[in-house]
């Protein structure tokens, strides 16, 4: 019975992640796939800058639901447990960033994770969402401030003394936002990343 529930947690969530809001919305609204346009990734900032705000919108709302919807498959299939919650939150994530329906070649998962962390703690991510826009407003770089509002999830999660459970989802969290971030720290440190607002 617990091989079941983890089974159907892990592929229900993946599944759930696999759904590219990104490459939907602009197929709909402007009838291109926005892999084949700006930095090629099918996340909020890329949308924001090829289609436009009212578009994005609704990427950065649909991938954080992914999130959420995550954490909650898995509480619920898994008798009000932390574990499954995280383990279904975790899986939400990877499934966005390797969707199955398209190609393996998803985002980064900060809108996804933005919603496993407003489930699973709503507190911390007032604070997080706080130092990312802080650090966006500053430098103009949103991957910046998307691997700082990651960074900051686990510390906030151990300060407040969160259940191990969920910090322990800040840790993975964090390491998957960031390791998927590794090409714009290059980028950032040489002085090439885009800057929000251009095009």
């Amino acid at each position: 019975m617990v091989l079941l529930k983890l089974l159907l947690v892990i592929i229900l969530a993946y599944l759930i992640g696999s759904v590219s809001f990104g490459i939907i919305v602009t197929r709909i609204k402007k009838g291109v796939d926005i892999r084949d346009y700006g930095s090629g990734n099918i996340g909020f900032t890329n949308v924001l800058r090829v289609v436009g705000k009212g578009p994005s919108a609704f990427v950065l709302a649909g991938d954080a639901l992914k999130g959420s919807l995550g954490v909650l498959l898995g509480y619920y299939l898994g008798d009000a447990s932390y574990n499954y919650a995280v383990l279904g939150g975790l899986v939400t994530m990877v499934g966005h960033t390797y969707p199955l329906y398209f190609g393996f070649a998803g985002g980064k998962g900060v809108a996804t994770g933005l919603g496993v962390v407003l489930t699973l703690a709503p507190d911390v991510t007032v604070i997080a969402l706080i130092i990312f826009m802080i650090t966006v407003f500053i430098s103009r770089y949103v991957s910046l401030g998307s691997i700082l509002g990651a960074l900051s999830v686990p510390i906030l999660l151990y300060f407040l003394e969160k259940p191990f459970p969920i910090f322990l989802f800040g840790v993975l969290g964090a390491v998957f936002v960031i390791y998927n971030h590794r090409v714009n720290i290059i980028r950032i440190y040489q002085g090439r990343e885009n800057k929000i607002g251009k095009r």
